[in-house]
């Protein structure tokens, strides 16, 4: 490779890393904008004592997702992994090309009795990801991190449509939501290295300038469901 090639992908790699900035840097700017609480969803699941459920939730990459849903009362859990496409491609450097059909997911298991599925919903558009973006969230491109919604259950499927109509009519944002929602033909758990990544590694430039500020968004905006 002569120097002039070697240059030229200096340049190329320098600018990619100035761009990646500058577009989390502007989508934290107007993330931080819209601190505003989106209102109670009309339609909504009741709380009951019925056993664990789960909802399947995508909105850019699964580290930020996990650690806002973590940090939720009510949640018993949340895992990282893959929904969408088939189990054969389920692995991270697959999905990571973005075509395999899978989005980088988040299965969170909740009490009912504690939490319902729209107030999950009201976290997932509130603080968890921008649903207005397409095939992307922040710096991250392409149909892996797309905003998603992978319900279970008719019931599901109900709230969140009712949801999503609700808060486009009430213009709760300035773009149009453009979150999919789809039933949930499988999950498919994340290598063991990406669980509680945001937890394990705060330290990490992308945690902080991504994810962390929305776990501080949750506890801002949802101090009553705001666990440590």
């Amino acid at each position: 490779m002569n120097s002039e090639s070697t240059g030229s992908i200096s340049k190329l790699a320098i600018f990619l890393v100035v761009a990646a900035l500058a577009a989390t840097l502007t989508w934290n700017r107007a993330h931080a904008a819209d601190a505003t609480t989106l209102p109670n969803p009309v339609v909504d699941a009741p709380r009951t004592a019925n056993p664990d459920q789960t909802a399947v939730l995508s909105g850019g990459c699964f580290w930020g997702i996990q650690a806002v849903f973590q940090h939720v009362k009510g949640v018993k859990s949340a895992t990282s992994g893959y929904s969408g496409g088939a189990a054969a491609v389920a692995q991270y450097e697959l999905v990571s090309t973005g075509e395999t059909g899978h989005a980088e997911s988040v299965q969170v298991t909740y009490d009912p009795s504690q939490i319902s599925y729209g107030q999950l919903l009201k976290i997932f558009f509130s603080v968890a990801h921008d649903p207005t973006q397409l095939n992307r969230q922040g710096p991250d491109f392409g149909s892996q991190y797309r905003s998603a919604i992978f319900y279970v259950n008719e019931e599901q499927k109900h709230v969140a449509e009712a949801y999503i109509v609700q808060l486009q009519q009430a213009k709760s944002f300035p773009r149009l939501i453009v979150t999919q929602v789809s039933p949930l033909k499988a999950f498919y758990t994340a290598e063991e290295y990406h669980q509680n990544y945001a937890t394990l590694h705060p330290d990490n430039p992308y945690i902080a300038a991504n994810d962390a500020p929305k776990v501080e968004h949750l506890r801002q905006q949802f101090p009553d469901l705001y666990k440590k």
